[in-house]
């Protein structure tokens, strides 16, 4: 997975979309780190004002290497 910038919403976080991402297809993931950076939060691109996951970032890391092997 790579990850480019997610467009400008206004948003104060600056959000970022994984690359296997697409505008019509159901993998629309993005993350931001809270300004703090004790937080790691997660949306779903296509409902960018819905709900949003929030997990520590020791969490996000142990979850990165077991999405990448589900490619």
């Amino acid at each position: 997975m790579t990850l480019k910038p997610s467009g400008g919403n206004g948003s104060a976080l600056a959000w970022i979309k994984s690359s296997y991402s697409t505008g019509d297809g159901p993998d629309c993931v993005e993350v931001a780190t809270t300004p703090d950076t004790h937080t790691i939060l997660i949306r779903d691109s296509k409902n960018p004002d819905g709900p949003r996951l929030a997990v520590a970032p020791a969490t996000w890391a142990d979850f990165l290497p077991y999405a990448a092997e589900r490619q």
